[in-house]
């Protein structure tokens, strides 16, 4: 363990921002896997705003690469094109 005040600060930090970016990729992970199931197109198209703004603000913290993020979007995007 650290012996430094300014160590043990950063420790404390870098904790506190791993669990919270492990909660928001979890959350995140959770919101598109909810809109693959959907198979309605309107209520699709609803929910894809919210969740490419999620995948966003990922790529945005750098908790995702932007190229997955764009990935994931563009996925989305055409699976959500392609429902009847």
């Amino acid at each position: 363990m650290a012996n430094h005040k300014a160590t043990k600060k950063d420790v404390r930090q870098s904790s506190k921002r791993n669990e919270r970016n492990r909660y928001y990729g979890k959350t995140t992970r959770n919101a598109i896997r909810d809109l693959k199931k959907l198979t309605d197109k309107a209520a699709a198209s609803e929910n894809l705003p919210e969740v490419i703004s999620m995948i966003d603000k990922l790529a945005k913290r750098n908790i995702i690469h932007k190229n997955k993020a764009a990935n994931l979007k563009s996925k989305l995007s055409s699976k959500v094109n392609t429902l009847a």
